[in-house]
């Protein structure tokens, strides 16, 4: 199939990532649905050539409602949608003794409730079709868990261990799923962070503002999402996706590291590099 009639659904293309990987597809030939919660109405922007156009459109991943409805209008103007990419998410900050459940569960209710969300929204068509791929942007910190970022990370180590699951179960469907794993990139993630309710007058105050600061600057110096992006397309032109794919050399190398090291030496070097 073209890229011109190829019809990909992104989550969380409003900005960062998303937006780039959104507009890349959009100026190779792709059908692009990009969906924000803070898109009031559709509006389309189209590519400067080719025949691809970007179209916004409003979508929550949180609300089942939402995703049915932002799936169903997509499928009203499409005959398929060839490819989903679940990026939407966003990271909460504090000491596992500081995180409520409720703040827990909206860390989970997005990073990875809400790809489950959107994966059982297209996998029915994506089965009728007998063809598919979806994409899960996971994270460095679904391998390797980093102090004051349990929650982010465990639901990257959820999202990771649903996405080799579904891997197996939708391969006879002819539905390819793989996982991209960004490290620290240069976005407007860094600002968009939260903070759990305690770490303010909390007894880790001290390490969670060292470690914050770390992981702040390590942010704003990485690279632009262009690596991501890449990833994503060697994932895409792929007949057979591999399960993960690493986006940056360096943390190719930290995560070589981790599975032939002892484990006690990993969080050694991570406790290192964060206090």
């Amino acid at each position: 199939m073209n890229n011109n009639l190829k019809v990909v659904l992104i989550t969380g293309a409003s900005s960062g990532i998303g937006q780039a990987i959104a507009n890349t597809l959009m100026e190779k030939g792709y059908r692009v649905y990009g969906t924000s919660r803070n898109i009031k109405e559709e509006n389309i922007i189209k590519a400067k050539s080719g025949s691809g156009f970007l179209k916004m459109i409003p979508l929550d991943v949180r609300s089942d409602e939402s995703v049915k409805a932002a799936v169903e209008y997509i499928l009203q103007k499409e005959i398929t949608i060839d490819i989903l990419i679940n990026n939407a998410g966003f990271g909460i900050a504090g000491s596992v003794e500081d995180t409520s459940p409720e703040e827990a569960l909206s860390q989970f209710d997005t990073n990875f409730f809400g790809v489950l969300r959107m994966c059982r929204a297209v996998l029915p068509k994506m089965r009728e079709q007998k063809q598919g791929l979806i994409i899960n942007i996971s994270s460095v910190a679904g391998l390797i868990s980093i102090p004051f970022q349990s929650m982010y990370c465990a639901s990257k180590y959820a999202l990771e261990a649903m996405t080799e699951a579904l891997r197996i179960e939708a391969k006879p469907f002819g539905i390819k799923v793989s996982l991209v794993e960004p490290g620290d990139t240069k976005t407007g993630f860094t600002q968009m962070r939260q903070y759990t309710a305690a770490s303010y007058n909390s007894a880790y105050n001290l390490a969670f503002l060292k470690s914050i600061k770390k992981m702040e600057k390590d942010e704003q110096n990485g690279p632009t999402p262009k690596l991501i992006v890449d990833a994503v397309l060697k994932i895409m032109n792929s007949k057979n996706p591999p399960i993960r794919i690493v986006a940056g050399f360096s943390y190719k190398t930290l995560v070589f590291l981790k599975r032939i090291l002892p484990s006690r030496f990993v969080e050694f070097v991570v406790s290192r590099i964060y206090s």
